[in-house]
């Protein structure tokens, strides 16, 4: 056992995460079970079911005891030679730890039973364990109770198979007197159905107990120093981790840390807003705050593609007559949307994002990948970088909130009141896209397999098994896109925390410089998040979450996320006041604050 109690121990630690894992589709998640890594997992925690079962088979004794048995042909009483027959029973204990320990393992995938959720509540580890041993006992006893039945469903189908198979290879006898247990005479015998489920009892507590232990060592609070007291502590520092790239669960260990000393340490927030000696530099205060909002635009991009990608899925395909491209002019479209952002125009379209988020967001990081317009492109990148393509099927329907309908071209009047520029600006972009629009054009063999895709794709869409396993849900999805939130809320809430503090407790001014950026930050976060909760399929409202063994915490994490954004924003408005006024920000951030300011939001 105590083997058994390691080797399920080591898969604890190995298989951990801190963001969980949400298949959006089936597909996604039968990928996930068939994946390497999860299948030896599985096959280990069989093999320590079986393990653990033959113990328990060995404990109770009687006939459970031993694999083989001596029994006496019943063709001839009199003067038989004893034989070595099958143990049935022990067979059938044998075959339930190994059905249990891979239906805890499958379980432990789909559950997420490997993300490790922060207490919100700090306690004491022998409390947790304590508060947690009596909710345990009562799972592994339900648990336990199915997965016994599970397996007299299973061993009554296909029982016969693993039977016949170790009585040939073993060279063990059937005995003919006893009533074989893949029958409906067999799997009603109570004392079998007591036992089995007695020990799924057994294994389920034991490895439990293990995985509740590491779950409240790993997730406990850790303090890192602000300041180092030696140089050999310096990689050791909170600023220092925040701002690297250490494991994940250090870098949420670092936020948790953040989130309690800005709430409760004023000694270690004075070390926050410390200058460094010498030369006078917030090193401290520069190194957390850029880390904290680096996580919050990275969050607000994300929000922001995840709703561009479900107006884009959403919006009916336009007309063909209302937006006319000739084949042999395809740069007319590139050279509209190039003029048209090129200058600077009023007309904002409903679908894209306000003026609000376009003027506070960070650009974005781009990755390294082919060339925009380049055949081995995608389509929606050239629909993102206001590239259209005429041959592409993407041609006639708006992919993009960034394209808009427009009726004559930009450039062909020149006292139009949206245009800065005069009519003899817009020849140089013209050419300039009418000469690039010759590297733009696609080949025929691409625009043919671009053609045969889109027909494989209606073809496939149209069959109702096919949609069944790649059709995504659309809540899976929503949950994928928060998954990693609570570094985020306590990015949130140490920042703003830290924030208010330095209203009395900032002597030097550190936080003065870069609260414009902050505020700018959390208000375009605050719009964004907004937004998510308007899209069709979006619960605005949080679901109930039961008290069970297994943490489903993750599956709200937007809605933490959200009412976090907002005590943070009140907390700082409440402490500054009226002060803000005197903030430089954007117009539209000047309102959004004053109704936090009267209280209205």
């Amino acid at each position: 056992m105590s083997v058994v109690i390691l080797v399920i121990s080591i898969f604890n630690v190995e298989f951990y995460a801190v963001v969980p894992s949400i298949p959006c589709s089936r597909l996604a998640l039968i990928g996930k079970i068939i994946h390497p890594q999860q299948v030896i997992h599985s096959v280990v925690h069989a093999v320590m079911g079986m393990l653990v079962a033959w113990c328990a088979a060995v404990m109770t004794k009687g006939k459970f005891q031993f694999l083989a048995v001596p029994c006496t042909p019943s063709e001839s009483l009199d003067d038989a030679v004893p034989q070595m027959c099958l143990n049935e029973y022990h067979l059938f204990f044998l075959l339930s730890g190994a059905f249990m320990g891979y239906s805890y393992s499958l379980l432990y995938l789909i559950k997420n039973m490997n993300y490790l959720p922060f207490p919100i509540i700090q306690q004491y580890k022998y409390l947790r364990f304590r508060r947690s041993l009596p909710l345990l006992v009562k799972h592994s006893c339900v648990e336990s109770l199915y997965f016994v039945r599970n397996f007299c469903v299973t061993y009554y189908f296909f029982g016969y198979i693993p039977k016949v198979w170790i009585s040939t290879t073993m060279d063990l006898h059937i005995d003919s007197k006893l009533h074989p247990l893949d029958t409906l005479t067999g799997l009603l015998d109570l004392s079998l159905f007591y036992h089995a489920w007695l020990c799924g009892v057994f294994l389920l507590i034991t490895w439990y107990i293990a995985w509740l232990l590491f779950k409240i060592y790993a997730t406990e609070t850790h303090h890192f120093p602000v300041q180092p007291t030696f140089a050999e502590e310096t990689d050791q520092c909170l600023p220092k981790i925040l701002n690297s790239n250490p494991p994940l669960i250090i870098k949420f260990l670092a936020l948790q840390d953040l989130m309690l000393l800005s709430q409760y340490s004023p000694v270690r927030r004075q070390e926050v807003f410390s200058l460094s000696q010498p030369g006078g530099h917030p090193h401290n205060w520069t190194a957390i705050s850029r880390e904290c909002l680096s996580l919050l635009s990275d969050l607000t991009q994300r929000l922001i593609t995840q709703q561009e990608a479900a107006a884009a899925n959403g919006r009916a395909k336009q007309p063909a007559g209302e937006l006319k491209v000739s084949p042999q002019t395809p740069g007319a479209v590139v050279t509209e949307d190039t003029s048209f952002q090129s200058q600077k125009s009023n007309i904002v379209p409903r679908a894209s994002m306000s003026s609000l988020v376009k003027s506070s967001l960070m650009p974005l990081k781009t990755s390294p990948g082919p060339d925009v317009g380049s055949p081995f492109s995608s389509p929606a990148l050239n629909c993102k970088m206001g590239i259209l393509d005429v041959n592409s099927p993407w041609h006639g329907s708006v992919q993009s909130p960034h394209l808009m309908r427009r009726g004559p071209k930009l450039w062909t009047s020149g006292s139009d009141p949206q245009m800065n520029g005069s009519h003899h600006e817009s020849f140089p972009v013209l050419s300039a896209a009418r000469v690039s629009s010759e590297a733009v054009q696609p080949s025929f063999i691409y625009t043919w397999l671009q053609n045969k895709q889109e027909q494989i794709k209606n073809f496939l869409s149209k069959r109702v098994l096919i949609m069944y396993f790649f059709s995504k849900h659309p809540e899976a999805s929503i949950q994928a896109v928060f998954s990693d939130a609570q570094m985020h809320i306590w990015a949130l809430e140490g920042l703003s925390h830290l924030v208010a503090a330095s209203f009395t407790e900032d002597q030097f001014g550190v936080v003065q410089t870069t609260l414009p950026a902050i505020l700018n930050t959390l208000l375009t976060l605050q719009e964004v998040v907004d937004r998510h909760f308007k899209l069709p399929h979006v619960s605005s409202k949080s679901p109930r979450i039961s008290g069970s063994l297994v943490d489903t915490s993750y599956k709200t994490l937007r809605f933490a996320l959200r009412a976090s954004l907002k005590t943070a924003l009140y907390r700082i408005t409440t402490v500054f006041g009226e002060h803000l006024n005197a903030v430089q920000v954007s117009t539209e951030h000047k309102k959004r604050l004053q109704q936090f300011l009267e209280y209205k939001e």
